[in-house]
């Protein structure tokens, strides 16, 4: 038995560095993973893609891994940065977009995010898994935001 949890995320921030800088460390993905909380592995799969391997969650039996792999294709030309799954790797399938903008003053930064995760769970845990795993991503997202904005400022 599996549940399945679907999360949506979107954050728009600014940081003070230049676009060339925030380009560069985003396009670089282990670079830009080593600054997202909770990553077990981040494993290169060639050719731009990587899996990403999240630290479980709960404790013994209970606990729940986050895997899924993604392609990464970067368009300076654009400021955008977009991943799309890659099916098969995994328990989720994830896909985004970075959008940058310049300002007088550094860079807006748009991310966008869907995630869907498989877990191995009775559906009678949905209810109360589900929103337990949607408040997690949304925090390993916040702190990777504010980890982004320390280093980009």
């Amino acid at each position: 038995m599996t549940i399945k949890v679907n999360i949506e995320i979107n954050r728009i921030f600014e940081v003070g560095a230049d676009l060339n800088r925030v380009f560069d460390l985003l396009a670089d993905v282990p670079e830009s993973a080593s600054h997202f909380p909770r990553v077990d592995a981040l494993i290169d799969l060639g050719d731009n893609c990587f899996r990403w391997e999240m630290k479980k969650i709960g404790v013994e039996k209970h606990a729940i891994q986050s895997i899924y792999a993604c392609r990464y294709v970067s368009s300076p030309e654009d400021a955008k940065i977009v991943w799309t799954p890659i099916k098969g790797e995994g328990n989720g399938v994830v896909e985004g977009s970075w959008q940058f903008t310049e300002l007088e003053a550094g860079v807006s930064c748009r991310f966008s995010t869907n995630a869907q995760l498989n877990l191995p769970l009775p559906s009678l845990l949905k209810m109360a898994v589900s929103p337990m795993v949607k408040r997690e991503f949304n925090s390993l997202v916040d702190n990777y935001i504010s980890n982004l904005q320390k280093v980009l400022s």
